[in-house]
């Protein structure tokens, strides 16, 4: 008898550990947090994604795997888009729903980006929706593609899974995740990076940019693209898009919707199939302007991060992103204008990392006044820093003042960037306001002031002065505007 009670106790104490360790919902914590991930696991097939071909005609469906009248991917052997799957549930995620038009936008975002690493942890998530609880903020951003051309969570997009793009996945069941947000009053924006996919490249080299032999370019940091002028990759980026919407997602948000951003003389040589005669900025508007009108029938807006020097250069800064081009081909732009990220002098300020206010406020008044006159323009949601490149070291006082110039602009939405998820909730208006009606300190013409002397203290400086962005080394220019993001996403 004492041996079956040991028995007994023993598979009791088993069972409360498997639950224990089945806290997270997804792979692992971010922070450079070491992660396992269930590699391989498929999505079963649900009502079925349907995507159209570039052109108008019916693409590949999900449902049955078949191209439609036209075929996206034109070379022997390209597999459609989206297919049925051959195997099995993966671990809690039964099939998709659609959820499409069930809740609205909030009237003024105020977001945090979570990589998947983050998003994939149940303790990661708990710990940023308590500052959601505590202050103003009500969106989270969560990468459904990142950089490394990885889907977070499995795919019912048969392409994805042909490619590798389920070969890590970060967010085991992101349909209870998107359950969380909800009940927390949570807006979700699904990131999709469009055209720097290091699986797509190097799986399919003939959808990558090519060099002058026919083979992949590869830039000076090692990496390969995929190419903008691609329209197999546009259906293959929507596809993707329709499957985050149906899971609950309520928004898209493209980013790198770009060329490489490489000296003129790296890129000499180079080869876009597909060009036809159309410069960069007309690739990337054409883009924009087919996956909006792909999505539609969705009713979710249709969004696209740019380079913050692109409010104020009147050309493309050499990556196809020309504001004229985009501010009324997407539904929400996104400028990412951080002041670490702009070179010495610019806007006439000769260290404009150390002035927060400043830079954000001249850069926004750029795109604003570049927007006047645009039937039916974007909305400007600005990407601001909650990291620290360089001094000072990015703080309350720094952030703060980054949303305050935001505010005075015109503009009561933006988004903060932190590549890890850690944030500065000091900077962030609490739930029934600041203690005392007293707004914090902020850094103000470089030295951390009140915030109430910002209108009698903010350096004037000249809106019309030539701007750039600091390059990084080891990044790939400004890293499309963004810090690096973890570890496991390099």
């Amino acid at each position: 008898m004492p041996s079956a009670l040991l028995s007994l106790a023993s598979l009791v104490l088993a069972l409360l550990f498997l639950v224990g360790c089945g806290e997270d919902l997804g792979a692992g914590a971010g922070g450079g947090e070491a992660a396992a991930v269930a590699v391989g696991t498929a999505h079963p097939a649900g009502d079925g994604l349907r995507s159209t071909a570039p052109g108008g005609e019916p693409g590949p469906s999900a449902a049955t795997g078949q191209p439609g009248p036209a075929t996206i991917a034109d070379e022997p052997g390209s597999p459609a888009l989206a297919g049925e799957s051959d195997s099995g549930t993966a671990a809690g995620e039964p099939g998709l729903r659609t959820r499409t038009g069930e809740s609205s936008r909030p009237d003024a975002v105020r977001g945090l980006y979570l990589n998947a690493w983050v998003s994939g942890s149940s303790r990661r998530v708990d710990e940023l929706l308590g500052i959601a609880r505590r202050t103003e903020i009500n969106t989270f951003v969560i990468d459904v593609k990142d950089a490394t051309g990885y889907v977070s969570y499995p795919t019912e997009v048969a392409f994805a899974r042909e490619v590798g793009a389920d070969g890590q996945l970060r967010i085991r069941n992101v349909r209870r995740l998107l359950e969380r947000l909800e009940e927390e009053g949570i807006h979700p924006i699904a990131r999709i990076v469009v055209f720097k996919d290091h699986l797509l490249a190097g799986s399919r080299p003939a959808h990558a940019i090519q060099d002058s032999t026919g083979a992949s370019w590869v830039d000076g940091n090692g990496e390969v693209w995929v190419n903008p002028y691609d329209r197999a990759v546009w259906a293959y980026n929507v596809a993707l898009a329709r499957e985050a919407v149906e899971l609950g997602f309520r928004e898209i948000q493209w980013d790198y919707v770009r060329f490489p951003d490489r000296p003129r003389s790296e890129m000499e040589g180079v080869v876009f199939p597909g060009q036809e005669g159309r410069t960069r900025s007309e690739a990337i508007r054409e883009f924009l302007l087919w996956s909006r009108s792909e999505l539609a029938d969705l009713g979710v807006p249709v969004t696209a991060d740019v380079f913050g020097m692109s409010t104020s250069a009147r050309n493309d800064v050499g990556i196809g992103q020309r504001w004229e081009d985009m501010i009324d081909a997407v539904d929400i732009i996104l400028p990412m204008i951080y002041p670490s990220h702009y070179w010495r002098g610019s806007f006439g300020i000769e260290a404009p990392n150390a002035h927060p206010y400043e830079v954000i406020g001249t850069a926004l008044r750029h795109a604003l006044r570049r927007t006047e006159g645009v039937e039916n323009p974007a909305r400007i949601v600005p990407w601001l820093q909650d990291f620290t490149l360089g001094q000072p070291r990015y703080e309350a006082a720094e952030v703060r003042a980054q949303i305050l110039a935001t505010h005075d602009a015109g503009i009561d939405e933006w988004i903060l960037w932190n590549a890890s998820g850690r944030y500065t909730e000091e900077a962030l208006e609490p739930v029934g306001g600041w203690p005392g009606g007293q707004e914090p300190y902020i850094r103000l013409a470089g030295v951390v002031r009140p915030a109430a002397e910002r209108f009698q203290t903010a350096e004037s400086v000249p809106v019309d002065e030539p701007v750039g962005l600091r390059e990084t080394p080891g990044q790939d220019g400004p890293q499309d505007g963004h810090e690096p993001q973890d570890p496991q996403d390099h």
